[in-house]
């Protein structure tokens, strides 16, 4: 299964930084955004054409996430420690809440229109009422480095990955606290994380090269060899098939239940990428990446 370009890479006016972070996909709305540190600002992409649409300053980024029901999109201010909403259309910042530290990976759960942002190198996971944008809990996290984290779309628990001390923490909704513990000992310095809707089971990944799969109450079900230096990972819940970003190339893998993720295959895109999403509609994978001869964005697809 070769994966191939589907747009040449595009250039992306930059400052006197380079990179990005976290990538996502607004399916229906045909967009795809990054957080683009080289430029302190949330990147907006044509999903279809690949054409970089524009830039919207918020300062320097790192997690965004989108509204599937406006559209709008949050995103994390590091230096700034805040959390903004951004209008796509008008290319604005609509909103911003300051929060007690820099973020770093977002996440939205429409059900009860709750942002829930983690603190880069931190110890907190910061809630905010979109509805109001006003901040509505700090809850305490163990350890001191909160990586990715993904909700559940039935439950609505939060599930964080910490870093440091291998694991991930489940916040449980209602009184936003730690609920319960998952240890994942086969992983070293927990990076990406996607939540398996159909099959109710959590997909984790360690930069000691290991991608794991465990059940939501914490029991291993498999593991497999996953590339080096891996940050973000995506999983296309329709199609089944997990994209993730490591050693500068895309490696997809088909996911199943009760079983080991199975690489399909792996395509070196530039030494510098680290983040990727999948678009749901076509299945395409949008890859970003910084150097010092500039910044681009590229998407590709798999036949």
């Amino acid at each position: 299964m070769p994966i191939v370009p589907f747009v040449p890479p595009q250039p992306v006016a930059t400052g006197d930084k380079h990179g990005f972070d976290y990538v996502t996909v607004d399916a229906v709305r045909r967009r795809v955004y990054a957080a683009h540190g080289g430029n302190d600002a949330l990147l907006i992409v044509d999903a279809d054409s690949g054409k970089v649409l524009g830039q919207v300053k918020v300062g320097p980024m790192a997690g965004v996430s989108v509204d599937p029901e406006s559209g709008h999109v949050y995103t994390g201010d590091g230096d700034g420690k805040a959390v903004s909403e951004v209008d796509p259309v008008t290319m604005k910042e609509v909103h911003r809440v300051d929060v007690a530290g820099p973020v770093d990976a977002i996440v939205y759960d429409p059900s009860n229109h709750r942002i829930y942002a983690d603190e880069d190198d931190g110890t907190h996971l910061f809630v905010i009422d979109a509805r109001t944008f006003k901040q509505v809990a700090s809850v305490v996290l163990p350890g001191h480095k909160p990586e990715f984290l993904v909700t559940d779309p039935s439950t609505h628990e939060v599930y964080q990955n910490i870093a440091s001390d291998n694991e991930i923490v489940v916040i449980d909704p209602k009184t936003l606290t730690v609920g319960r513990t998952i240890p994942t000992p086969d992983l070293t310095n927990n990076h990406p994380l996607q939540f398996d809707e159909a099959n109710r089971q959590l997909l984790v990944g360690g930069e000691n090269n290991v991608l794991s799969v465990y059940t939501t109450y914490g029991k291993r079900v498999s593991s497999t060899a996953l590339p080096g230096r891996v940050d973000q990972c995506n999983l296309d819940q329709q199609r089944q098939v997990l994209a993730c970003a490591s050693d500068g190339s895309i490696a997809l893998y088909s996911v199943q239940q009760n079983a080991a993720p199975k690489m399909l295959a792996q395509q070196p895109v530039n030494a510098r990428m680290h983040t990727l999403a999948i678009d749901p509609k076509t299945g395409r994978i949008w890859t970003v990446w910084g150097t010092a001869a500039g910044d681009f964005v590229q998407g590709f697809t798999y036949r």
